[in-house]
Order: structure tokens, then C-alpha cells, then sequence
């Protein structure tokens, strides 16, 4: 269909060099092909040329002093993609790799997976390429100052609700919200993943890990199976693959993998979660220091992993949770997978497998859960804690995790019914993109040309 070719061409010459971005947009599009020519009154429209150009796009130098007293600069971003559904929502991420490329992906794949939770919340996303390791609590307090005096302008409950990402966790999340009271005088629900004594919500910090187990729980039960008994592959080390594991024990699976930037742990009897959350939230150390409890366990370093991939995911297993982040799982991981016999992924990060390696899991048949869907949890309790921030209450642990269930299950039902509707049953990338879609555009031409 010359519509999406000519629009992707168009895209790779006014965003040059944003090669995940193309990525996140190819795949979208190409899913959507069937839908345009059930439905042309969406070329009509123009809402592919409107849809896959963000609203605003914020840059911003960030300068802060370091514990040396030398100043240090970094680059901010803060994209704000579509507000057709409700107010922009999607976190902030401090990283090396954080380009403006990297935010445009991360936003343009949150429009539609905010659509998928049913809730009024729109697509965006931020960050820096400032990197919070190795930094002292006063060097990372200061950076974030600096950040928040550049963003607050461009923020606020009704308008752009920002949460955390790689990088940012309740410290930095509490270190940018109270720069924000500073500057505005107002104590308002402006962020979400706060601290649970000023207005964060019980489960926020499980609900990404979490909701990823109950999509793959979903997928397995659609199938007539269950994910008790099975063993699991886990990628990452921080919020989402420390809750993932937690929920796959808490439903009678065993998670027998985790990893960081330097090397991966392997131990067949299954992680030891109560020492990954010492290592990882408390001491900040490397998963190498997990042997020093657990000699039996393996402990793969990155420099020994193969060529075409990651050691993880050529450990035999039923079920896969990549967790880490983007194009971790490849080509060659997705062969090994299959090979393997894993019969179920579900994407607890954003978009971590390359195309090559959807290509693959599509072919094959097999339960396989995209990123914009089944990590669509933690956005979900997000918008928990700003419906509990705009009623000044705090709801039971038992309550949100009951509402993200239920989510969870909507969004997998909505992906498989969209997907049957196209006469792909097992094609949830295509279910997703298209139930998302046809969300917010539908919203954006009741709402006019704006």
C-alpha cells in the first residue's frame, strides 16, 4: 500500500537517523494495512500523518554541579505525542542511550499502549542521557533539580503526568517532584511512582512486572494452559524483572534466570528474590555478587555471550519475559527460543525484540505478548495513582492489584478479538496495534483537525 510506504519515507527524511523510531512505526503501520482498506475514511483524515508526528517535542540543556564542583551538561527530552484520549502520560528515562530518537519510539508505542488500558491518558515520554550509576545521592538530587526547572513548565495533572523508567525509581522520581512543589507551590499529582507517605500508589512499583505475568497468563489460559509449573526466563534486574519474578512464584512458576549490563545468572532451582531485591534496591551491586550466596548457581558475563544475542535466552525454559529493554532478544535468540521449546514471551519491556525476531514468533504460532500489551500494567496503575492523587485517597494493595488484573485481561481480550475480527487468531501483534489504534483515532476525528 503506497500510504504507508510514502509515509514512512516521509518520516525517515523530516526525522533523520531515528532508527528505533522507524522501527516502532513500521511495525504499526504494516500491522494497519488491513484496516485501511476496510476502513479508507482513515486515509480521509490524514491520521497516519497526524498520528505518527508528535504534538511537541521539548529539548532542553541540563546544567549540575558534581560532588568535584566541575559542571557537567546533559540533554533533556520530553515528548508529548497525542492527547487525543486524555493527558500526555509516560515515564522518564535516564540513560546513556537516551537520544531524541529513543524518546520519539518509547512515546509513539505508549500512545497505543495507554489506548489498550481503557483508561483517559494520552502518549508521551522523556528523559536524559544522564547516567544515575556511579553518581552520589547529592549529584543525582541535583541533577534532577535541574531537569525539573526545565520541565515543570510543560507539566501538570490534567496536562502531562510523567512517571519513572530505566533509571529513574522513587529516589529520582522523589527528588523531581519536591523541585516541582519548590517551583510551583502546588502539591499535586503531577507525577506518579511517588513515595507512599506523599501520594504513590500501593503496587505502582509491581504493576509492570506483575501485569506481564498476568498477560502471559492470559495468553496460556486462551490456549488451555496454565503457567503453573512452568520454568521462565527472565531478563533485567530492576523493577519490572524483579516483580515479574516475584508474581510468576506467587503463581506457582519458576523463574530461573535475571541479568544487568555485565552478565546474566542462571540458577535451575530458581532466583533467589529475596537476595536480588538486597542486591539490586539496596546495595545497587552487581547480579556477579549473587554467587557469593548461591556458588551453585552460573554466572554468564557479557563478554562471553554470542555474537548474535544474549546468553539468556539460550537457557531451555516453557516461557520467556524479556524485561530489560529494546532489541535485547534478537534473530538468533528467537531461533534458539523456538528451538528450545519456549511455547510462550510476553514483553515486559518496551519493544525488546527485533523485528527479525517477531517475524519469527509469528511464524511459529506461538503466545507471544508485544511490549505495548503486555507491559501495558504499569501505565495502567499509573493512572491508579492519579485517579487515587485527584480523590486524596490511597487504595489497599488487594484493590489495585484486583483493577490490574482485570486490565490485564481486557487489554489480552481486546488484542485476541481484534486479531480474529482480521483472520489472524494468533497475531496479538496485529490485535494490539490495531484495537489501539482505531481507539485513538476514532477520538481524533470526533475531536476535528487540531
Amino acid at each position: 500500500m503506497p500510504y504507508v510506504h510514502d509515509t514512512l519515507e516521509r518520516l525517515k527524511k523530516s526525522s533523520p537517523a531515528q532508527t528505533e523510531f522507524y522501527q516502532a512505526a513500521e511495525e504499526v503501520l504494516e500491522c494497519l494495512r488491513p484496516l485501511f482498506e476496510r476502513s479508507p475514511h482513515y486515509h480521509d483524515h490524514s491520521i497516519i500523518e497526524r498520528i505518527v508526528e508528535p504534538e511537541r517535542q521539548i529539548m532542553f540543556r541540563i546544567c549540575w554541579t558534581d560532588d568535584a564542583g566541575k559542571v557537567q551538561v546533559n540533554k533533556g527530552y520530553r515528548v508529548q505525542f497525542n492527547s487525543a484520549l486524555g493527558p500526555y502520560k509516560g515515564g522518564l528515562r535516564f540513560h546513556p542511550s537516551v537520544t531524541s530518537g529513543i524518546i520519539k519510539f518509547l512515546g509513539f508505542e505508549q500512545i497505543f499502549k495507554n489506548a489498550l488500558t481503557g483508561l483517559p491518558i494520552g502518549g508521551g515520554k522523556g528523559g536524559s542521557d544522564f547516567d544515575p550509576k556511579g553518581k552520589s545521592d547529592g549529584e543525582i538530587m541535583r541533577f534532577c533539580q535541574s531537569f525539573m526547572t526545565e520541565l515543570y513548565r510543560h507539566i501538570g495533572p490534567t496536562t502531562d503526568v510523567p512517571a519513572g523508567d530505566i533509571g529513574v525509581g522513587a529516589r529520582e522520581i522523589g527528588y523531581l517532584y519536591g523541585q516541582y512543589k519548590r517551583l510551583t507551590g502546588r502539591y499535586e499529582g503531577v507525577l506518579t511512582g511517588k513515595g507512599l507517605d506523599w501520594g504513590g500508589s500501593i503496587g505502582r512499583k509491581e504493576a509492570t512486572g506483575y501485569g506481564a505475568v498476568y498477560f502471559a497468563q492470559n495468553m496460556l489460559q486462551a490456549r488451555g494452559e496454565s503457567i503453573e509449573g512452568k520454568t521462565c526466563l527472565v531478563s533485567g534486574a530492576g523493577n519490572v524483572a524483579i516483580y515479574t519474578i516475584e508474581k510468576l512464584y506467587e503463581l506457582g512458576a519458576t523463574p530461573i534466570t535475571c541479568s544487568d549490563s555485565r552478565g546474566t545468572i542462571h540458577d535451575p532451582r530458581g532466583i533467589d528474590l529475596d537476595l536480588l531485591k538486597e542486591l539490586k534496591e539496596v546495595k545497587r551491586a552487581s547480579l556477579e555478587e549473587y554467587l557469593a550466596n548461591h556458588p551453585e548457581a552460573s554466572y554468564i558475563p557479557a563478554n562471553d555471550y554470542p555474537a548474535d544475542g544474549h546468553a539468556v535466552w539460550r537457557i531451555p525454559a516453557d516461557v520467556a519475559f524479556p524485561c530489560a529493554t529494546q532489541n535485547e532478544l534478537t534473530d538468533g535468540d528467537a531461533e534458539t527460543l523456538l528451538g528450545n521449546g519456549v511455547t510462550c514471551i510476553s514483553e515486559g519491556a518496551n519493544m525488546p525484540s527485533t523485528a527479525a525476531a517477531v517475524d519469527r514468533f509469528l511464524d511459529a504460532k506461538i503466545a507471544y505478548g508485544p511490549g505495548k500489551a503486555a507491559n501495558a500494567g504499569g501505565v495502567a496503575t499509573s493512572q491508579l495513582e492519579m485517579a487515587q492523587n485527584s480523590s486524596m485517597q490511597q487504595w489497599p494493595l488487594e484493590k489495585v492489584d484486583a483493577k490490574l488484573k482485570e486490565i490485564m485481561a481486557n487489554i489480552h481480550q481486546q488484542c485476541a478479538d481484534t486479531a480474529e475480527e482480521f483472520g489472524e487468531p494468533t497475531n496479538l501483534v496485529l490485535g494490539a496495534n490495531i484495537a489501539g489504534f482505531r481507539k485513538v483515532a476514532d477520538t481524533m476525528i470526533d475531536q476535528g483537525v487540531v
